[in-house]
């Protein structure tokens, strides 16, 4: 009773694949609930959008009101044009470093044409249909590029967070970084201390006891409160770049020359790559929480148009942000019409609140950014790929030190490399040639005693179970597959048996894909149930979360089955 995954008989249409998720919406009925529902999220997300728009902006080297045009005219199309439900577009922590540099080398007008030609990119990379071909990047290289960018936003933070004044510029690289603020440190401002520490206080304190409340908003409006009412010596949005314009700016495009073109492009090329992966990891993470799939290559369109629509207004880069897609989760959206509010709402905020972000001290925003940094960092990830194998520890640690001291493109693609030749090598221990004696030698007898038992044709005929089996290497580069099979289990089922006998090699991603869906089969009630796994495949399991109560494990596909019947002259409840 093997799960079989058979091929549609036609392929799905151009329109299948890249329409748009808010026309699917739409055709299946939008009542008047569902917009409600898509109001309140939409408003709760722009909240938590606000003050991390600015905050992006101005780490990237940019000013704040670039952040707010992000978000506003990026994050409308995303949801707008996009292949996910729930995607939230938006200025990244992860682009910090990059836009940084671009800018200290291009220039504000060199970085709103790289955002434009990313776009570019972005477009013709999903209408080419690569964006499956993103998703076989390893689960070690996303934890470490991921911890790397987490570390950088950190470092970059320390100037404002400790008030500090520097006498030239602020290097990019990270240890020059560190040394010019070491020399710095005799003018720490203990003012914007202070206001750091109390706005992360006050994140924290509603992260943990009002977890629904807005905190960081909430956090930064009573920094700026305090900072203006105390008239604290501590820089600020209004003094440092003047406040924020009320209106969005008219829509042009940026000078274009082919030697401009050629400057720009592998900053482009860069933005392109890391906003298709984080894109398309955030609608996994949204699929995850809601059970519904995305469009891989749909979404990359919808990216693409956003960065170009973003690059006109003279916005940075745009990409989905996992944070704010799940709080768009968690509050109840039903589709893509919340992402849009979500930017109408900010929108809202520059014609009517501006002028008071200029009293927003920068030591809170920073310390906003900091609470992000430390959010994403995934420290237990990090260490259970550490612990897991050397194989992991080696890609992760190589990708996590390029990103930090080199560069993160350079980061990803040596962790990608060093994985794909580490799966080549363990698949080549994995071969082996056994000598088996003919089958009528090995019978034996099914019970100690010689008795055989009677076929009981329930053990292949019980409704309420269902049975897969996976063969072959399940490594990073089925995990999409096999996860996508997974991920169609009717809820109906109260059991569900795993077949593990023929599978010789298990990798983090796949276990990381085997822990999701068994989070979402225990959220619908049924029982999982691993059979004829190895020691080193249930080691690997056990390590990434896979393990009781979340399943359970047994021997062999027979005696998962018997585990499953109900008692017999009972009814099973």
């Amino acid at each position: 009773m093997d799960g079989v995954v058979r091929k549609q008989a036609l392929a799905p249409t151009f329109g299948e694949l890249f329409a748009p998720k808010l026309l699917t919406v739409l055709k299946e009925g939008y009542a008047r609930s569902d917009l409600r529902s898509d109001i309140v999220a939409g408003l709760t997300v722009a909240i938590v959008a606000l003050p991390l728009s600015m905050a992006i902006a101005i780490a990237s080297g940019t000013t704040p009101d670039r952040g707010l045009y992000t978000a506003i005219v990026g994050g409308f199309l995303v949801s707008a044009l996009g292949g996910s439900r729930f995607q939230i577009g938006g200025p990244a922590g992860a682009f910090i470093v990059l836009v940084s540099a671009t800018v200290a080398r291009h220039g504000i007008d060199g970085l709103i044409l790289a955002t434009m030609l990313s776009g570019i990119i972005l477009i013709a990379t999903g209408y080419l249909r690569l964006g499956t071909y993103i998703k076989f990047i390893p689960y070690p290289v996303t934890v470490g590029f991921t911890a790397g960018i987490a570390v950088i936003i950190f470092a970059s933070q320390l100037r404002d967070l400790l008030g500090l004044t520097l006498s030239g510029k602020e290097p990019g690289e990270l240890l020059p970084k560190l040394v010019a603020l070491t020399h710095a440190w005799p003018t720490i401002n203990i003012a914007a201390v202070a206001v750091a520490v109390a706005t992360v206080a006050i994140i924290q304190g509603f992260k943990k006891f009002r977890p629904g409340w807005p905190g960081m908003l909430i956090a930064v409006a009573v920094a700026a409160l305090a900072t203006a009412l105390l008239n604290l010596p501590v820089e600020t949005i209004g003094t440092r770049f003047g406040g924020i314009p009320r209106t969005l700016p008219v829509p042009m495009l940026p000078d274009i020359s082919l030697a401009k073109v050629q400057a720009v492009l592998p900053d482009a090329i860069a933005f392109a790559l890391l906003g298709a992966i984080e894109s398309l990891l955030s609608a996994v993470v949204a699929d995850g929480m809601t059970g519904r799939r995305h469009r891989s290559n749909c979404e990359l369109v919808g990216q693409g148009f956003a960065n170009i629509g973003s690059a006109l207004f003279g916005g940075i880069c745009v990409t989905g942000t996992i944070a704010r897609t799940a709080t768009n989760v968690r509050a109840g959206a039903r589709g893509p019409m919340a992402g849009m509010l979500h930017s109408l709402f900010l929108l809202l905020f520059m014609l009517v609140a501006a002028p008071l972000a200029g009293y927003i001290p920068l030591a809170a925003l920073a310390a906003v950014l900091a609470v992000v940094a430390w959010n994403m960092a995934e420290r237990r990830e990090f260490a259970v790929l550490l612990r897991s194998s050397w194989g992991d520890a080696v890609v992760l640690l190589s990708t996590f030190l390029l990103t930090i001291f080199r560069d993160l493109t350079e980061g990803i693609l040596v962790g990608f490399a060093l994985g794909a030749v580490l799966f080549i090598n363990r698949m080549a221990q994995a071969t082996s040639i056994e000598a088996h004696a003919p089958l009528v030698a090995e019978d034996k007898p099914d019970l100690q005693n010689g008795d055989r038992t009677n076929y009981d044709p329930s053990l292949a005929t019980n409704p309420d179970v269902v049975v897969y089996r996976i063969t072959g290497a399940f490594f990073f580069g089925a995990a999409s597959t096999v996860g996508a099979v997974l991920d169609r289990i009717a809820d109906h089922r109260r059991s569900f048996v795993l077949d593990f006998s023929a599978v010789p090699f298990l990798d983090s991603t796949a276990a990381k894909t085997i822990f999701g869906m068994a989070q979402s089969a225990k959220r619908h009630g049924m029982r999982v149930t691993i059979s004829g796994a190895s020691v080193a495949v249930r080691r690997e399991l056990i390590n990434h979360g896979v393990k009781r109560p979340l399943v359970t494990y047994a021997a062999s596909i027979t005696h998962a089955m018997k585990d499953l019947q109900p008692p017999q002259g009972r009814e099973d409840k």
